[in-house]
């Protein structure tokens, strides 16, 4: 296992900004305090998956403008263990989302697409990525991908025997057609049961749920369709059905849910990684989510393998 994992797609800084309230049209408000954070599909899973285990080799591939923001982003990876040659520098502003947060209310975002808008097939050196896997999401925030370079990337990189997986973000949209085409070149799609509904047409219910993860299998994806929900996690292989209960979390113990999607995604990927049976994989996916939930961002709360793993001799599953 000395190659690794490529997370590709989606990074961008979030500037959080707290504010005692909203203002309406007209008005002023002061910020009350600034903090600036990894944001995306790269930032997120990667770190997660750099947590969870130290020895997984991580690959960051996206673009980056060249700027503080992308310095940032690039330093903050860098001091997690990521390889960020992957992460190319180009002639836009980095991706930023600006969130405007109430204190202990709730958050309003503005995003730039910036450079992430760019990020297409012709930046991901297939040469120089030497990997085991490569992950790309999110779909619906790029606009290249979500447009055909998508299909490709994932294209090339199963013509080099490279694992692929996909994720995207729930939008409430018709765009989801989109993604169909790359299915046929999609081994592992990692999805929550919204962006499953729509990208089959069918309402994500529990009665449809096979229905949903059969539709998406024959659609081309090779090795194993995931939906993760909040109660539970379903996965259609060629190995079968299988469903895992989520953790029963006591009172108080979620801080926050922002990244648990993302770091459901870093477990399950750990456990394809090191290939795990489907119901393993699911199993560390809900308790790599059950720890991300336990502080308000999205990276603060993932643990190692082992710690991650004792989460289910505290907490029983759902019934």
């Amino acid at each position: 296992m000395n190659k690794g994992i490529a997370i590709a797609g989606t990074v961008l800084l979030d500037k959080i900004n707290e504010i005692s309230k909203y203002p309406t049209a007209g008005e002023l408000t002061k910020i009350l305090s600034l903090k600036n954070a990894v944001g995306g599909c790269v930032p997120n899973v990667g770190i997660d998956i750099k947590i969870i285990d130290k020895d997984i080799n991580v690959f960051a591939v996206g673009c980056i403008g060249r700027d503080g923001d992308g310095k940032f982003l690039s330093d903050t990876l860098k001091s997690y263990g990521l390889d960020v040659t992957g992460l190319k520098e180009i002639d836009e502003h980095t991706s930023f989302t600006d969130v405007m947060s109430i204190t202990g209310g709730q958050r309003t975002f503005f995003t730039y697409p910036g450079a992430c808008a760019k990020f297409g097939v012709d930046d991901v050196d297939f040469n120089a990525l030497d990997v085991d896997m490569l992950h790309l999401g999110y779909f619906m925030l790029l606009d290249k991908v979500d447009d055909g370079d998508g299909e490709k990337i994932l294209k090339k990189a199963k013509e080099r025997g490279i694992i692929t997986s996909i994720d995207l973000v729930s939008e409430n949209s018709d765009r989801y057609k989109k993604v169909l085409p790359c299915l046929r070149y999609t081994d592992n799609l990692i999805i929550n049961e919204v962006e499953a509904g729509k990208m089959t047409d069918l309402e994500p219910t529990d009665q449809n749920m096979l229905k949903i993860l059969t539709a998406l299998k024959d659609l081309g994806v090779k090795d194993r369709v995931i939906i993760h929900m909040p109660d539970k996690g379903v996965c259609l292989s060629n190995d079968g059905y299988t469903e895992v209960a989520s953790l029963e979390l006591p009172k108080g113990y979620i801080k926050g849910s922002t990244g648990a999607g993302d770091a459901f995604c870093a477990g399950a990927l750990v456990g394809i990684y090191k290939g795990w049976s489907d119901k393993e994989i699911l199993e560390f996916g809900s308790l790599s989510a059950a720890a991300s939930l336990s502080q308000p961002d999205a990276i603060s709360g993932m643990k190692p393998e082992k710690e991650i793993k004792e989460l289910a001799n505290i907490y029983s599953r759902k019934k």
